[in-house]
This record gives C-alpha cells, sequence and structure tokens, in this order.
C-alpha cells in the first residue's frame, strides 16, 4: 500500500472510531468511493489498535481502577468502585462479543458492507441520536452506572456491528437515553470501546494470522502509531466541544453523508 493510503486509513479510522459517526462505515466507503483497493483486514486490525492505545491513555484514571478491580471479580467479589466499573464493562461487553462470533461464523459480513445499507443506517441512527440527546435526561453520571444500564447498553452496542451505525453513537444514545449527562454519556461510551476493540481486534486477528509479511508489518505499525495520534487528537477536541454544544453537529453530518451515500448506491 502507498504511504498516503496509510494515512488516509489512519485518520479515517483515529478520527470516526470515537465521533458518532460510524469508523466502519468509514473504511467500508474509502475503497467504494476513492477506488483504492480495499485495505484489508490487516490494516483495519492496525487500525483498531492504534485508536485502543488513544482511549486507554485517554482515560488512564479509569482503566487503571477498572483494573484493580478485577482481583475482586475473580475471587468472586464486588469489592470497591474499580470491581464494581469492571463488572459492569463485562457485562456491557458479553452481548456484542457474542453477536461478532454469530456473524463471523454464519459469515454475513460481508453482506453487510453495501453503501446502500450504510447510507440507511447513518440516517436511521442519526435520527435515534437526536431523539435521545433531545430527550434524555442530564441527572446520571458515570459513576450512577448499573448494571441493567451495561446490560441495555450492552445491547445497543451490538447493533454497531451493522456498518453505519455507529457504536459510540449507539451507545451514546443509549446513555443519554437512559439520563447521563452528554460528556459523561460519552465517557462510558468510550470506556466500553476497550473491551470491545480488544474482543473485535482477536476475532479480526485470527483471519489474518499466517497472512502477515515484513511489508504488511511495516504498513500495520504505521498505521497503528497515526490512528493513535489522530484518535487522542479527536478525543480530546470532542470533549472539550461537548462542555458547551449539544451532539447536534454529529446528526447534521450524519444526516448529509447519508444522503450523499444513498444517491451514490442508487445512481
Amino acid at each position: 500500500m502507498s504511504l498516503f493510503h496509510l494515512i488516509l486509513v489512519a485518520i479515517v479510522q483515529g478520527v470516526t472510531e470515537f465521533l458518532p459517526v460510524s469508523s466502519s462505515g468509514h473504511l467500508v466507503l474509502l475503497p467504494a468511493l476513492t477506488g483504492m483497493p480495499d485495505q484489508g483486514l490487516a490494516i483495519d486490525v492496525a487500525a483498531h489498535v492504534g485508536t485502543l492505545g488513544a482511549v486507554v491513555a485517554f482515560f488512564w484514571s479509569d482503566v487503571r481502577l477498572a483494573a484493580g478491580g478485577v482481583p475482586s471479580l475473580l475471587r468472586g467479589r464486588v469489592e470497591g468502585p474499580g470491581a464494581w466499573l469492571a463488572l459492569c464493562l463485562a457485562v456491557a461487553t458479553v452481548p456484542v462479543v457474542l453477536a461478532g462470533l454469530v456473524i463471523q461464523v454464519a459469515g454475513v459480513g460481508d453482506m453487510l458492507r453495501s453503501v446502500a445499507l450504510i447510507g440507511w443506517m447513518t440516517i436511521l441512527f442519526g435520527l435515534v441520536l437526536f431523539w435521545a440527546d433531545r430527550h434524555g435526561g442530564s441527572a446520571r453520571r458515570a459513576e450512577h452506572w448499573t448494571l441493567r444500564h451495561a446490560v441495555i447498553m450492552g445491547v445497543c452496542q451490538t447493533l454497531a456491528l451493522i456498518p453505519g451505525t455507529s457504536r459510540s453513537g449507539i451507545t451514546i444514545s443509549g446513555a443519554r437515553a437512559l439520563g447521563y449527562e452528554r460528556t459523561e454519556a460519552a465517557r462510558l461510551s468510550m470506556l466500553m470501546s476497550i473491551p470491545t476493540i480488544l474482543a473485535s481486534a482477536a476475532i479480526l486477528g485470527l483471519d489474518v494470522i499466517g497472512q502477515a509479511d515484513v511489508g504488511l508489518a511495516r504498513d500495520g505499525a504505521i498505521v497503528a502509531v497515526l490512528s493513535f495520534v489522530a484518535a487522542w487528537a479527536t478525543l480530546k477536541l470532542m470533549f472539550r466541544f461537548l462542555r458547551f454544544t449539544s451532539f447536534t453537529p454529529y446528526v447534521i453530518y450524519r444526516m448529509l453523508l447519508g444522503v450523499a451515500l444513498l444517491a451514490y448506491a442508487y445512481s
């Protein structure tokens, strides 16, 4: 792959992974709309690893808190906020892992990668985000996370397996509908992404084992580093932006993008 193509993939993945605009949809659309060859699963995995590193670094205090609670859970006890956060994250991750395995075993993943479907999902779940952001409360914080809410947000997250839905978008929508304040909804969504990206990278990684060579390893390293930088900058700007505005600008972007995709798909 050319350096320009690698940079483009890294920026698209890094910028869209945590914005409620669907990173998987953008990665699918990149070759469809630019004429470039599909970057392949190995590069997709590398891009996800880069964004994973960024979100872990950005939320290091929360990650350290949850990691510190894991030993307590392994002993069958929920002791302290760290163990509770780790438990909620585990519960929220189960539905999407199970759904992802079903899709992988059934071999229907390619059926979900059509431009028309991405366009419809971009519009539909953009409207869902708008409704949840407008009608959701703002009384709850991440510290109020319950197992019931973790299950609900986990089920919402399974919808993100359909390109165009947006993992962050649908989980933020779920959190806002449950009454979480905007930045807290985004915070929970980002924390949920950590085990989900790990699981996704592991599942996809099984398909690329044995395919790697020196050139592919070099390309993957470049994409991972650039995705890390792009994702870190995006998280920084996003949380600063959410202090004084709503998710409406993202909804408007989704509407425009969705219409453009449908026009392209049906032309």
